[in-house]
């Protein structure tokens, strides 16, 4: 036996060309897939099998066939081999930024502020595939479904580590047709008389907060259109359908550009909601997760 067979090494180069052999049915072919003469290839198998002290395979001029202890040995092999893929790819993950990064986000929110930034992340991380999905539903970080999920608002307790990287303030938004037509409201109570839009979302009450002399209160509003996101209710308002709660982000562009306004301001709470980015964290957490974050987090 040779004494070079007891580093753990050799022992897996010796796996590795034990299965490329059976894989591709010649010494001749494993060899020139791994830069081996055939010789070299057939002299690594006879060490194992002295080794083991076993006929892995049965030799015949065209054909390699596998005994059963060579069976066994082929299934273990393959199993090691793909062990030792899968420890060194978590390792490079925690050492450089690469692989498959699964990412969730609120349809609105992901569109407007996440989609934006992608192009600068990946010219920067250029061995991160970005996998994103823009929705509404809330996945499930611990069982598998994302890598990193941008959620507002308060968590839940949970074992995922949550960073936040930035705010969501709310803003009471009409066109300025819608205005001149119904009439500005001057006082949050003028609501009651006007069309105002709202989320469909179980969680969401149709009650909209104020504060009046430091004092907070709030009203419930109806309308005639309900929506399941904000960049819709904001859109529905540039055209003059309502008046409309939502989230700043979701209608920058038009506030800059003055389809909408901005009324009731001297009574904003100022409710501003958290975005955080969850994902599992601990020593464990990939360096694309971590880079995704810290990008987040500089660029939000």
């Amino acid at each position: 036996m040779n004494a070079k067979m007891d580093n753990g090494a050799d022992r897996a180069r010796s796996l590795e060309i034990f299965a490329a052999t059976i894989e591709l049915g010649s010494f001749s072919a494993a060899g020139r897939r791994l830069g081996l003469t055939p010789s070299a290839v057939s002299r690594t198998i006879d060490r194992i099998e002295a080794r083991l002290g076993v006929r892995l395979l049965l030799r015949s001029t065209r054909v390699l066939t596998l005994t059963a202890e060579g069976q066994a040995y082929l299934q273990a092999a393959r199993r090691i081999l793909a062990d030792l893929n899968d420890a060194e790819q978590q390792i490079a993950d925690q050492g450089a930024p690469r692989g498959r990064l699964r990412v969730s986000a609120a349809l609105a929110h992901g569109r407007l502020c996440i989609v934006p930034l992608l192009a600068g992340f990946v010219k920067r991380y250029p061995q991160i595939l970005v996998d994103i999905a823009l929705t509404d539903t809330v996945v499930d970080i611990a069982a598998g479904q994302a890598d990193v999920a941008i959620r507002f608002g308060p968590l839940a307790d949970s074992r995922l580590t949550a960073r936040k990287i930035g705010e969501n303030r709310r803003v009471i938004v009409a066109s300025p047709a819608y205005l001149a037509h119904h009439g500005t409201p001057a006082t949050p109570e003028d609501l009651l008389v006007h069309n105002c839009l709202n989320f469909n979302f179980r969680r969401a009450e149709p009650v909209w907060p104020f504060v009046r002399d430091g004092t907070a209160f709030s009203l419930t509003t109806s309308g005639a259109i309900e929506a399941n996101n904000g960049e819709t209710l904001g859109q529905l308002a540039a055209l003059g359908v309502g008046i409309a709660r939502v989230g700043r982000f979701s209608v920058t562009d038009e506030l800059a550009d003055g389809r909408l306004v901005a009324i009731l301001e001297d009574y904003n709470p100022g409710d501003v909601e958290p975005l955080h980015a969850v994902f599992v964290g601990g020593t464990n957490t990939p360096a694309r997760v971590r880079a995704f974050v810290e990008y987040l987090v500089e660029h939000l």
